[in-house]
Formats: C-alpha cells, sequence, structure tokens
C-alpha cells in the first residue's frame, strides 16, 4: 500500500516538472498512454475502470486510453511498435510472445490465481476427474487448454489419452448447455459463472488444484524498452492500477458501477456474478512472487505450452509492485 502511494506521488512530482508529457505535449500535461485489454471489458477489468473513474491515472500524471483487442490485434506487436504502451496479457501468451522474440515484460498482477478449468455438465455424474474417462471433452484448441485438461487429469491418475478430445473453439457455454461435450476447458469466472447462471449443474476443477502451481493468469505488461527509456510512467501505470484494484476489492459494488459506467453493453447481474467469484483470486493485489512464477514458467514446458522455462527475471520486473 505504500509502495503504490510514493509511486503516484512521484508520478505526480514528474507530471509537475513536465517530464510526463511527450511528443510535443504542453509541459505538464496528461501523457498519452494506450492500454489494450486481453479480451472485452468485464469483471476482471474491473480495477481499471475504477482507477479511470475515479482519476488515478489522472493524478499520476497520465490519460490512459483503455482499448478492447480486435479480432486482428496482437498486443505484442502492437507494444514493439509503440502503438499501444501496456496490454493485458495472458501469462502463457507472455511465455510465448517472448519465444517469439518480443521482448515484453509483466510487470504487475491482474489476478492471484489460474482461471483455467475443466468444467462438466452434470456435478451427480461427475464427481472428480476420473469420471470424464470415455467422455467428450471439449477444448478451444490451444496449447494451453490441453495443458489444463493434461494436468487435471494426470492429478487424479488418469490417461490423458482416456478421453475423447473434441475442438469446440472459445463457445464452451453453448457446447456444455447443449450437451455436444460433456466436459470442457474454460474460465470458471466467465463461462462458468455463465453457465450456472442458466441453470446447468457444473461441477468445477480448477487447474492449480490439480498439479498448476497458483500463477497469476493475467499480468500486465510492457516492453522491456519502455521500462529503461520511462520508468516513471511504468510506475505511474502501475501504481494507479494497483491502486484500482485495491479499491475494487474493498468496495466491489463501486468498482462494479465503474465498470458499467466506463463499458457499454455488460449485464449488471452477470458482472456482478463474475466479480463476487473473483474477489478471492484479485487478493493479495500487486505482489508478483519470483518463486511462483519460475513454478509456472516450470509448469508451462512441461506441458508443452512453451519449448522451455523463459527466464523469469527478463520476462518479469517486480520492482514496480510491492
Amino acid at each position: 500500500m505504500g509502495k503504490a502511494a510514493a509511486l503516484l506521488a512521484a508520478a505526480l512530482l514528474t507530471a509537475a516538472l513536465g517530464s510526463c508529457g511527450g511528443g510535443g505535449a504542453e509541459p505538464g500535461a496528461p501523457q498519452g498512454v494506450t492500454l489494450v485489454l486481453d479480451f472485452q471489458p468485464n469483471a476482471v477489468h474491473a480495477g481499471i475502470y475504477t482507477a479511470l473513474a475515479r482519476g488515478l491515472y489522472e493524478d499520476a500524471g497520465t490519460d490512459l486510453d483503455v482499448r478492447e483487442p480486435s479480432a486482428s490485434s496482437d498486443a505484442p506487436k502492437l507494444l514493439e511498435s509503440d502503438r499501444a504502451q501496456f496490454a493485458i496479457l495472458d501469462i502463457h501468451d507472455l511465455g510465448l510472445a517472448r519465444e517469439r522474440g518480443f521482448d515484453v515484460v509483466g510487470v504487475a498482477p491482474i489476478v492471484q490465481r489460474p482461471l483455467a478449468a475443466v468444467i462438466a455438465a452434470d456435478r451427480d455424474a461427475v464427481r472428480r476427474p476420473a469420471d470424464l474417462v470415455a467422455d467428450r471433452v471439449g477444448v478451444t484448441g490451444l496449447p494451453s487448454d490441453d495443458a489444463v485438461l493434461d494436468s487435471v487429469l494426470e492429478a487424479d491418475g488418469v490417461d490423458p489419452g482416456s478421453v475423447d478430445r473434441v475442438t469446440i473453439g472459445f463457445d464452451a457455454v453453448a457446447a456444455l448447455a447443449g450437451g455436444q461435450v460433456d466436459a470442457a476447458t474454460a474460465f470458471w469466472n466467465a463461462e462458468g459463472v455463465a453457465l450456472r447462471r442458466r441453470g446447468v449443474p457444473t461441477r468445477e476443477f480448477r487447474v492449480d488444484r490439480y498439479g498448476a502451481p497458483r500463477y497469476p493468469e493475467l499480468v500486465l505488461v510492457t516492453t522491456r524498452a519502455l521500462i529503461d527509456d520511462d520508468p516513471g510512467l511504468v510506475e505511474a501505470v502501475v501504481g494507479a492500477t494497483m491502486e484500482g484494484y485495491r479499491l475494487a476489492v474493498t468496495d466491489p459494488e463501486a468498482a462494479l458501477d465503474d465498470l458499467l459506467a466506463g463499458a457499454e453493453g455488460l449485464d449488471r447481474s452477470e458482472q456482478q456474478a463474475q466479480l463476487e467469484g473473483l474477489e478471492p483470486a484479485l487478493s493479495p493485489v500487486g505482489r508478483l512472487d519470483p518463486a511462483v512464477l519460475r513454478a509456472w514458467s516450470r509448469w508451462d514446458a512441461e506441458h508443452g505450452i512453451l519449448e522451455q522455462p523463459v527466464d523469469v527475471g527478463a520476462a518479469f520486473d517486480t520492482s514496480f509492485v510491492d
């Protein structure tokens, strides 16, 4: 808490001196910054919208523009070309981007645990992962999905090859509700909530309870170049973002109001249900544990998501958070 306040104070001082104004901006004017989300706005982004609504980014000397990802957007490319300065990335995508040669760096956690799970549509028929043997299990086709399914099955002593994998893309809710598959890999905070709201009697096997370390699923990232060239800007954005998430944890109802006011087309009851489920995963706000990150990196490599463990010291900079 003290670190975040200090970062915000430092950013305000920097803005007053005019060093936050970029590219011909008036001295002392807020610096324009673009943040690309990982997905359409939803409850997991509540802390960002709270920070916007409360003026925390502005107080820190920045003018933050939050953008939704488009079908063709590639956040690492946007970051390296300076068309965006920050992005929210799934931690697996951060590792994959670094394998592709992008010098993107995680600077703060958004959530503190994995959001991935294997979700079964009949909680009475499926009480443990071993009950999925010979069942049809949907996956998106991403390597991380196969890793989640393998980990959950192996943790219960099941051969991952004993289930019938069906590629369903990103339509787990319809596939499970419609009986096309018996279970599917999905996010418990999103698809899991949507299925329960539809009355589907689900059972969830969250991956960090079945073999995976408790890694931060979503991470705020920037580039090494920006960290080196303008650490004060990184401090300002990280500090305001983490303070926004602290406020979201303290007053989730107000954070929900901020999210709905800042992002169009969201259903209040669904987002409230998502945020209530997410609350335990948001704390402790602003902690990046190198030991946890190393465990995540090894797990990703062991399950074929990454070719080899990443250099955690290069892939993450923990100096901007508590």
